[in-house]
């Protein structure tokens, strides 16, 4: 089963950390990496850029239009995603804990239901 990890940052909270405290997260992240790749649980990982260099695109009446932002403004955005395949939900929720930005925000735990380059 395949499971989507994913982060959101806020901004806001992130500016508060101390350099120190910043580094714990990234340090945080390698060993989370470390763990999944060692127990073969790690499918992919991505992080995004911030919102200011966001484009979001719809069509309306065959008219595309392009502005610049996210498509949902707010103070969080997703900022990136870990895919892990295990065996149940429990285990991506025991993974999810390990990331550090659950410490700080939260971790949200999506099942992947269509994988088209999956074996």
């Amino acid at each position: 089963m395949k499971f989507l990890l994913i982060m959101h940052m806020n901004p806001v909270l992130w500016d508060k950390l101390s350099e120190e405290e910043q580094q714990e997260v990234f340090d945080g992240h390698d060993r989370f990496q470390g763990i999944i790749r060692g127990s073969g649980e790690m499918v992919g990982t991505k992080a995004l850029d911030a919102p200011s260099n966001t484009a979001t695109v719809t069509v309306r009446d065959g008219a595309v239009q392009s502005v610049e932002g996210p498509f949902v403004p707010g103070e969080s955005f997703l900022c990136g995603y870990y895919v892990v395949d295990v065996d149940s939900k429990e285990r991506a929720v025991e993974l999810a804990a390990l990331i550090p930005d659950a410490k700080l925000t939260a971790v949200e735990v999506r099942e992947v239901v269509h994988d088209e380059g999956a074996e």
